[in-house]
C-alpha cells in the first residue's frame, strides 16, 4: 500500500482560497497512490484562535467540494485533514474528512479533545463523542487528530473498532516536537498497528510548527519522517503486517482491562 502524507506550510500570506487551490493541485498529483493524508486545519492554521469563526464553513462547503473534487481526479483515498466546521445547529468542530476515489465522504470525524486548556479551540470548539473507522480495500482506518495522539484509551476503543492503521492529522507544535514522534511510536507498538501522522509546516499564530511527519509500523519502527518545512512523504507499507505481528506477539490477547467508548464504523 502506497500513502503520501502531505506535509502543508501554513503561510499566514496566502489566503485561504489560495491554499485550497494549492492543495488540490499536490492532491492530483498523488494519482497512483492508494492513500493521501493532509494536516490539520490547514486551511487556517491550528492556532489562528481567532480565525476559527471566519473561517469556519460547513460540512459540504468550499474545502469539501475541492478535496471531494480532487480525491476523484486522482483516484485515492484522501484524508483531508481537518477543517473548523460551522454546524448550523451548534458549535464549530474540529472535523476531519476522508473521501472515497469516487469522491464520495466516507466519513467525518469530529475531534474529541480539544487542546488548550480552558482557553483557544478548548472554548470555541465542541467535542465529538464518537470513535470512527473506515474500511479500505487494504486496511481499515482509526481516525483521530493532534491533541487526541495523547490519550491512549481513543487509540484502544479504535482497535476494537476493527482498526489497523491509525491515522492522526495534526498541526503540532514545534516546541513539543519530541512528544510528537514519541508518542507516535507507542501508539503504534501499544496497538500494534500502523501510524499516519502528518502534521503541518510553517507558522501559525506565532507559533512554530514541529513539521516530521511519520509513518510507524506495528513493531514501532520508523518508516519514514519528514523534515521541517512543507514536504511530501511517501511510503509504501504492507497492512498485512498487522495481522502478522499481532499472531507473533499477541499482546492485545492478554488485555485485562478495557473502556467502553461509544463508537461508529464508516
Amino acid at each position: 500500500m502506497r500513502a503520501s502524507l502531505l506535509q502543508i506550510a501554513v503561510d499566514e500570506g496566502e489566503s485561504v482560497e489560495s491554499r485550497r487551490v494549492r492543495v488540490a493541485s499536490l492532491v492530483r498529483e498523488q494519482a497512483g497512490a492508494d492513500l493521501v493524508v493532509l494536516p490539520e486545519l490547514w486551511t487556517t492554521g491550528a492556532f489562528a484562535y481567532e480565525r476559527f469563526a471566519e473561517e469556519a464553513e460547513p460540512l459540504e462547503g468550499p474545502t469539501y467540494e475541492a478535496m471531494a473534487k480532487a480525491a476523484s481526479d486522482a483516484g485515492v483515498w484522501l484524508h483531508a485533514g481537518s477543517i473548523p466546521e460551522r454546524d448550523p445547529e451548534g458549535p464549530l468542530y474540529n472535523t476531519s474528512l476522508v473521501f472515497s476515489p469516487s469522491g464520495e465522504l466516507a466519513a467525518a470525524y469530529r475531534k474529541i479533545h480539544r487542546f488548550g486548556f480552558d482557553k483557544g479551540e478548548a472554548v470555541l470548539m465542541g467535542a465529538g463523542g464518537e470513535l470512527v473507522t473506515v474500511r479500505l480495500p487494504e486496511t481499515t482506518l482509526g481516525l483521530a487528530t493532534c491533541y487526541d495522539l495523547r490519550f491512549p484509551e481513543l487509540f484502544r476503543g479504535l482497535v476494537d473498532a476493527g482498526a489497523e492503521t491509525l491515522v492522526l492529522p495534526a498541526g503540532w507544535p514545534e516546541r513539543r516536537r519530541s512528544h510528537w514522534t514519541l508518542l507516535a511510536q507507542a501508539r503504534a507498538v501499544e496497538n500494534q498497528s500502523f501510524v499516519l501522522a502528518c502534521g503541518t509546516a510553517g507558522t501559525h499564530a506565532g507559533v512554530p510548527q514541529a513539521g516530521h511527519s511519520i509513518v510507524v509500523d506495528p513493531w514501532g519502527e520508523v518508516l519514514a519522517e519528514a523534515g521541517a518545512g512543507e514536504e511530501i512523504l511517501t511510503v509504501e507499507f504492507d497492512p498485512a503486517k498487522v495481522a502478522v505481528t499481532r499472531e507473533q506477539f499477541p499482546a492485545l490477547k492478554d488485555r485485562v482491562l478495557g473502556l467502553e467508548r461509544p463508537r461508529r464504523a464508516s
